[in-house]
């Protein structure tokens, strides 16, 4: 059996994973990047969730991939809202009644897609909403090949998809040697966990936190007087393209033409691609505690035959849907929540409401402004912001582990708390802060407990990663240069 000896192992190539191997990478650390499946990507591309929400804070690495893929045709693009069921007609008959309508606008730059705080509501603040709210949305075929490119261009970066790990060797405190599933042993001074529930961190016997918290456990206003395992709901994402032949397709054999799972069809985001299809995400197509407590082998099945029911709802209610034919639904479904880990600081609902302003943390790695967003259960809905708040660095470090970073939506975040800090571009932000953490712990010889954070701040923002609000000038003048000329 081989042995590998690296400066930094990281588990799990989603958006955080990236975003941590992107940035050590780029730092010069020998890195090993692991992907159970057979691509990367993880939700942002395998799941189909393709779009990058609106939102401050997304200027280091997403900004550098938005680059890279605008010199590719149809790769990206950047949405407007175009009709909405919360918004009425001249006639006072909903605009959309199946949900959003959100179409690509080539008059608009990377910078509109940087904030989303200060609407009172969707429904209320229309004008507002058309002006600042642009997601952009993505090839995941084309984002994944350019990733990996990019990863393979770097000589110290070793990349393997399809491969995990089988086993962990810890012991006071620390990941000493991984087991792959190869049978080969890696080990590094340090780890990154960017798998969706913290797998490594659970695979060392640290606690977690699942579902609802109660009140008086973090002191959440929002959160419930007992906690509950409700997690927030699943898609399965499916995709429709433009088609010259008007016609409903037929439903398959055994599938009800009804909701079977709920009172009424919930409503749907659907984004424009580049190309002219769109991504329709029925939100959600299973509610979160359902889909947890569902087997593994059946519940992909069971909400394909959802999606399906809904796509012939679209095209018998609503007939502009017959100019368009299914092409398929994605691999895996897209999943909000899982487990999340006791951080050495767990983000809160204060920290989400209270803002930037009021936030005293020194040790602040992100921003982000996504509102506390819940799909299902018994409290579904969003509360918007009125300004960003800070990510510490403090809630990557698992609470008992000196050399582990957990670069994920399983960081450490209360429930509510995740159900704002939990997009990709967010996660890509955590995992670039993880990858550059790993830089500054290696070359000053401290842990992560005592690492130098002015200095990886400093590191951060000469990478042109947002750490305030009103975004610097020198960032600002960065994210309006569109071409990657150099890269």
């Amino acid at each position: 059996m081989k042995e590998g000896r690296f400066d930094l192992i990281i588990i799990g190539a989603g958006s955080g994973g990236i975003g941590a191997a992107i940035a050590a990478g780029r730092l010069g650390l020998k890195v090993l990047l692991l992907e159970k499946n057979s691509r990367l990507g993880g939700n942002a591309a395998v799941s189909g969730v393709s779009v990058w929400e609106m939102g401050a804070g997304g200027t280091g690495i997403p900004f550098d991939i938005y680059r890279r893929m605008k010199k590719e045709r149809d790769a990206i693009g950047i949405y407007s809202f175009n009709r909405h069921c919360a918004w009425k007609n001249e006639n006072g008959t909903s605009q959309f009644p199946p949900g959003a309508d959100l179409t690509i606008d080539p008059t608009l730059r990377y910078l509109d897609s940087l904030r989303r705080f200060g609407a009172r509501s969707l429904k209320e603040d229309e004008l507002f909403v058309r002006k600042y709210w642009h997601g952009v949305p993505f090839e995941p075929g084309i984002y994944q090949n350019m990733v990996k490119k990019w990863l393979d261009q770097m000589p110290d970066v070793t990349v393997r998809t399809s491969e995990t790990y089988s086993d962990v060797a810890y012991s006071d405190s620390r990941i000493e040697e991984l087991t792959l599933t190869n049978g080969e042993k890696v080990s590094a001074p340090f780890y990154i966990d960017s798998t969706d529930s913290a797998y490594l961190v659970q695979s060392c016997g640290r606690e977690m936190l699942f579902g609802q918290e109660s009140r008086h456990r973090f002191d959440e206003p929002g959160a419930p007087e007992t906690p509950s395992r409700f997690v927030n709901g699943v898609s399965l994402i499916f995709r429709i393209r433009p088609t010259e032949r008007r016609r409903v397709e037929e439903l398959p054999g055994g599938i009800g033409k009804d909701c079977w799972w709920r009172d009424a069809f919930p409503l749907a985001s659907m984004v424009q691609y580049p190309n002219g299809d769109y991504n329709v995400n029925m939100l959600p197509t299973m509610d979160g505690q359902e889909y947890m407590e569902w087997d593994p082998k059946t519940v992909y099945q069971e909400c394909k035959n959802r999606s399906l029911a809904y796509w012939h709802y679209l095209q018998t209610e609503f007939p502009e849907f017959q100019s368009y034919k299914r092409v398929g639904e994605f691999l895996s479904l897209g999943v909000r929540e899982t487990h999340r880990i006791v951080a050495e600081y767990i983000l809160t609902e204060l920290d989400v409401t209270t803002g930037l302003n009021g936030q005293k943390h020194p040790d602040i790695i992100a921003i982000a402004d996504h509102p506390m967003d819940v799909h299902g259960g018994d409290n579904p809905g969003c509360r918007e912001l009125s300004s960003p708040y800070g990510i510490p660095f403090r809630c990557l470090i698992p609470e008992g582990m000196e050399n582990v970073l957990v670069a994920s939506r399983a960081g450490g975040f209360s429930s509510i708390a995740a159900s704002s800090c939990r997009l990709s571009r967010t996660m890509m932000q955590l995992g670039q802060a993880a990858g550059t953490a790993a830089y500054v712990a290696l070359d000053s010889g401290r842990s992560f407990q005592d690492l130098d954070i002015p200095k990886l701040q400093d590191l951060l923002e000469d990478q042109h990663v947002q750490l305030s609000w009103p975004m610097p000038g020198r960032i600002r003048k960065h994210i309006g240069k569109e071409r990657c000329d150099s890269e």
